[in-house]
C-alpha cells in the first residue's frame, strides 16, 4: 500500500511500471484507472496521514443525495472516501462493495463520500453526472468535484481509490483498484471499533453482481483498456496513421492482429476521442474478453445516433451487451459508457464492429471486462 504523498506515490507507480498522474483545473486529469490485475492495499508506511485531505471536500462544487458536508459535521464517523468517474468500468465493479458496506455500517457510524472527479469533458456537467448518479443507483453523499480540488486535496492517482477515515479525521489507510475486499472490510471494521461502534458482528458483506457490476473475466481477459484520441491510443492501424484534429476519410484493413483497432468512413480524430461526421462510419476491433464496452456519445446534446454491432460479421445473439439487442441495433443518445457485448460460451479472439448508420457520434474509450 502506498500513501498518497508525492514520494510514495512516485514509488508505487514505478512498482506498477505506470506514469506518474495529476489533475489539472479545466484541463482532462492525466491520470490512469487503476490496472485491472493490481490492486495495492495495506498501511500507509505505518504512520498516520495528516487531516488537510478531508478538508478539501469544502471544495466541492457542488454535493448530490445530501446537504453540503464539512469535516466539522463528519466529526466522530468513519469515513470512506471513493473516487469515481462514471464512464470507469473499474469503479462500476466496486460499486457493489461500497453500497453494501454502507448500509451495514451506516447504522455503527460509517460514512461513504463518492467523489466524482472526471476524465473526459462531458464528466463535468453536473446534470450527466446527476443522471448517471440516479441510473448507476449511487444513494450515498457525492461531491462533485469537476474541477478537481479535492483530487489534488488527497493528491489522488487513481480511479477507483478508496481513503479511509478514522473519527478524528485522519486518513489511516487507502486502496487502488479493485478487488482486496474482504482486506477493505476489516479496515473499516477497525476504524469503527476504534471509534467504540457496537453491535458489529462478525460476518462479512457478500455481494452477487451483476450486469455492468459483474466481476471481470480476469482469466480470459486479454485486451487491455485502449482510448480513441491520438493522445493514448495504442494498436490504431488505419492506412496512413491518424489524421490530427482534420476530418479524414479512413480505412479499415481487411484482416486485424490481436488488439489492433481501425476507423471507417469520414472521421475527425482529437486529442481525446474521434467524432464522426458522416453516416455507416464504423470502427473495428480485434479483441479477447467476455465483455466490450465503448465510452460514447452524440456529439450533440439532445440527438441520437443509432448504430449495429457485429461479432466476425455476424449479429451478436446471445452475446449482446446490455445496450444492444440479439441483432446488435442500438441508440446512443448519453454520454456514458455502453456495454456492447458479454459473450456466452467460450472466450477466443474476435473481430468486434461497429457501425454508426448516422452521423454525430463521438467515442472515447474501449475498456473490457
Amino acid at each position: 500500500m502506498m500513501t498518497n504523498r508525492l514520494l510514495a506515490s512516485f514509488l508505487f507507480m514505478n512498482a506498477i511500471g505506470l506514469p506518474a498522474a495529476s489533475f489539472e483545473a479545466k484541463e482532462q486529469p492525466m491520470a490512469v484507472r487503476a490496472p485491472q490485475s493490481s490492486s495495492v492495499h495495506g498501511s500507509i508506511f505505518g504512520w498516520i496521514a495528516g487531516q488537510s485531505e478531508l478538508a478539501s471536500i469544502e471544495r466541492a462544487n457542488e454535493w448530490l443525495n445530501s446537504p453540503p458536508l464539512t469535516p466539522a459535521a463528519l466529526r466522530g464517523k468513519v469515513i470512506l472516501v471513493s473516487f469515481w468517474t462514471y464512464t470507469c468500468i473499474n469503479w462500476m465493479r466496486v460499486q457493489p462493495y461500497l453500497r453494501a458496506w454502507g448500509e451495514k455500517y451506516k447504522g455503527q457510524g460509517l460514512v461513504v463520500i463518492g467523489v466524482h472527479s472526471p476524465e473526459f469533458r462531458f464528466e463535468r456537467n453536473i446534470d450527466n453526472v446527476r443522471r448517471e448518479v440516479k441510473a448507476l443507483g449511487v444513494e450515498y453523499p457525492v461531491a462533485v468535484d469537476s474541477e478537481g480540488a479535492i483530487w489534488r486535496g488527497f493528491n489522488n492517482n487513481y480511479w477507483p481509490a478508496f481513503y479511509f477515515i478514522d473519527a478524528q479525521g485522519y486518513v489511516r489507510d487507502q486502496h487502488f483498484g479493485e478487488g482486496s475486499y474482504e482486506q477493505s472490510e476489516m479496515i473499516i471494521r477497525r476504524l469503527l471499533a476504534e471509534a467504540g461502534a457496537q453491535g458489529i458482528g462478525s460476518e462479512l458483506v457478500s455481494v452477487d453482481a451483476g450486469g455492468l457490476e459483474a466481476a471481470a473475466d480476469k482469466a480470459n481477459l486479454k485486451s487491455p483498456e485502449n482510448y480513441v484520441g491520438y493522445k493514448r491510443t495504442q494498436g490504431f492501424v488505419s492506412p496512413g496513421g491518424a489524421v490530427r484534429n482534420k476530418l479524414h476519410l479512413y480505412e479499415a484493413p481487411a484482416q486485424l492482429q490481436l488488439n489492433e483497432w481501425a476507423l471507417a468512413g469520414g472521421w475527425t480524430m482529437g486529442s481525446d476521442g474521434a467524432s464522426l461526421k458522416e453516416p455507416n462510419g464504423n470502427i473495428t476491433y480485434r479483441f479477447h474478453a467476455r465483455d466490450l464496452h465503448l465510452v460514447m456519445g452524440p456529439a450533440s446534446p439532445g440527438t441520437s445516433v443509432k448504430f449495429r454491432v457485429l461479432i466476425d460479421g455476424q449479429p451478436p445473439g446471445r452475446s449482446h451487451g446490455l445496450d444492444v439487442d440479439e441483432q446488435g441495433n442500438g441508440t446512443v443518445s448519453e454520454q456514458r459508457l455502453f456495454q456492447l457485448i458479454r459473450q456466452q460460451g467460450p472466450i477466443t479472439d474476435r473481430q468486434f464492429e461497429i457501425i454508426f448508420l448516422t452521423p454525430g457520434a463521438e467515442v472515447f474509450c474501449f475498456t473490457f471486462g
